[in-house]
Order: structure tokens, then C-alpha cells, then sequence
């Protein structure tokens, strides 16, 4: 073989090899929790989505690959100060994922610790609002806010803040000991304030008693007053009808229906008196028992005349 057959030989292999090299360095293929960066020439040129891709060998190259997954920011402790001046620490982490791979790249060195700055310094603020026993109430609202801040902060990073946790809040041991005596004394607070309540309460339900009896007394006497008077008023009429039938028989029979009604009545004395529970014997004059015989006599005049 020739010199000159080895030389074409040797191209030939140098020429497919060329062309495997290119083929492999302009096919990607990018993973689907991933994200390429490719520069030509050091300049920014696009970013590989998830899947197949061409670039130009030799001039595009692959110079970042970004996970796009959500992270979760290693969990760091903030201390800050409270409203009411007490000092505490949070301990907090951040949720986060890249949402646009250039700017993650070349509008930040160190995500990360960039993220961590800011959500250090937004948490202090957010807190710094809050007296310590909000703090430790509004901790779901505290995370929103953060949350909602720190979206507005990373947006130019390319980052998606997904959550922000405050997972602890820590206290020194005088700083327990203080909410300690304070829980005790609103407890105590809260029991005085429930007795004085019960005893008010039962007072009220005396007097509302009092009132309920002196009302039904007052009912009761009024409902017999009203017997009372319509008892007077069925005997006044009673009577009336009595006088009536008195006077109308003294109109028809005359004097002896007047002696008949004397008599009536001295008999009916009698009556009562031969009825005592204090009287054990009864003496009667000879003109009372004239007076029963004489009655008798009357009646027989009267239902003569009636006849």
C-alpha cells in the first residue's frame, strides 16, 4: 500500500470522526428535572427545555445545568426583636424552585444565600410588627406574608418562592418564666371573672324568683278579690230577688205574708241557735212556740187566697 492510500485512509477516519464528534456534541438531551444553558462564543445563547435538542458543535456548548425541582433551603434561625422588645429566635426555611434558568445564572452568583438574606431580613421586619404572644398565634398569616414578600424579591432571580415555614419559635428560659406568671395570672384572672359572673347571675335569677312570687301573689289576690266581689254581687242580686218576691207577696196577701216573713225568720234564728256547737240546752218562751203555731196558720191563709 502506498503512501499516499494510507494518507486518504487516515482522513477518512479523521473525517468520520469529525462527524461522530459533531453529531454527538450537537445532539442534547436534556433530563426532564433539568434545565441547559447554552453560550456561543461565551455570550448567552438559550436554554435547553427537557428533551431532545440541536445546538451547533463546535461553536454552542452546554455550559450550565439547572435542576428545576422544588428545593427546600436548608433551615437557618433568625433572631429578632418584637414589638414589645422581647428578643427571640426563628427558626425558618424556604421552598423554592427555578422558574427561568438564565436569570438564575447570570442575575445571581449564589442563589441560596441570596434567598437566605432576603427572607432574613423580611422575616425581621414582619416580626418586628407583631408583639411575641401574636407571634406565636399568627404564625400561618407571619408565613404568607413572608412568603408573598420574598415572591416579589426572588422574581428577578428567575426563582419561584412555593412556601415559607417558621418552624419554631425560640425563647429564653427568663422570657418562659415571664409568659409562665403571666398564664397564671390571666387564668386566675379569667376564674375571679367567672365567679363574679356566677354570683351576679345568681342573684339575678333570686330576684327574677322574688319577682315571679310577689307577681303570682299579687295574681292570687286579685283572683280572689274577684270571687269576693262577684260573691257579694250574686247575694246583693239574690237578695234583690228575695225583696222582690217580698214585695210582690206583700202586694198580693198583705199583712200576712209580712208576718210571714217575720216569722220565717225568727225560725230560721232559732235554727241556728239550736245548731251551735256552744249551746247544749235550749229554752224557749211560750210566745215563740205561739209563733210556730202561728205560722202554720199563715201558710194555710196564704194558699187560701192563692186559691
Amino acid at each position: 500500500m502506498t503512501t499516499l492510500a494510507v494518507l486518504n485512509i487516515i482522513i477518512s477516519i479523521l473525517i468520520f470522526g469529525l462527524i461522530l464528534s459533531a453529531i454527538f456534541l450537537g445532539i442534547k438531551i436534556v433530563p426532564q428535572s433539568k434545565e441547559y444553558i447554552v453560550e456561543r462564543f461565551g455570550k448567552y445563547r438559550k436554554t435547553l427545555p427537557a428533551g431532545l435538542s440541536l445546538i451547533v458543535p463546535y461553536i454552542d456548548r452546554v455550559v450550565h445545568k439547572i435542576s428545576i425541582l422544588e428545593t427546600q433551603l436548608k433551615e437557618f434561625t433568625i433572631s429578632v426583636i418584637t414589638k414589645d422588645n422581647v428578643e427571640v429566635n426563628l427558626e425558618t426555611t424556604v421552598f423554592f424552585r427555578v422558574v427561568d434558568a438564565s436569570k438564575s445564572v447570570y442575575r445571581i452568583n449564589d442563589v441560596k444565600s441570596a434567598i437566605n438574606t432576603a427572607a432574613t431580613s423580611i422575616v425581621r421586619s414582619a416580626a418586628g410588627r407583631l408583639e411575641l404572644d401574636e407571634l406565636q398565634s399568627s404564625r400561618d398569616s407571619m408565613n404568607q406574608e413572608i412568603s408573598k414578600n420574598l415572591k416579589e424579591a426572588a422574581e428577578v432571580w428567575g426563582i419561584e418562592i412555593t412556601r415559607t415555614e417558621i418552624t419554631d419559635i425560640i425563647v429564653d428560659e427568663r422570657t418562659k418564666e415571664s409568659q409562665r406568671k403571666q398564664v397564671n395570672a390571666e387564668r386566675d384572672k379569667r376564674a375571679a371573672i367567672a365567679q363574679a359572673e356566677g354570683e351576679k347571675r345568681s342573684v339575678e335569677l333570686k330576684a327574677e324568683a322574688k319577682l315571679f312570687e310577689a307577681e303570682k301573689q299579687a295574681e292570687a289576690i286579685k283572683v280572689t278579690a274577684d270571687a269576693e266581689a262577684y260573691s257579694v254581687k250574686i247575694k246583693a242580686e239574690a237578695d234583690a230577688e228575695q225583696t222582690n218576691l217580698l214585695a210582690e207577696a206583700i202586694s198580693k196577701n198583705g199583712q200576712p205574708a209580712i208576718d210571714f216573713e217575720i216569722m220565717k225568720r225568727q225560725v230560721d234564728a232559732i235554727g241556728e241557735l239550736a245548731s251551735s256547737q256552744s249551746s247544749k240546752t235550749l229554752i224557749l218562751p211560750t210566745d215563740i212556740t205561739a209563733v210556730l203555731g202561728s205560722l202554720e196558720t199563715i201558710i194555710q191563709s196564704i194558699n187560701k187566697k192563692d186559691k
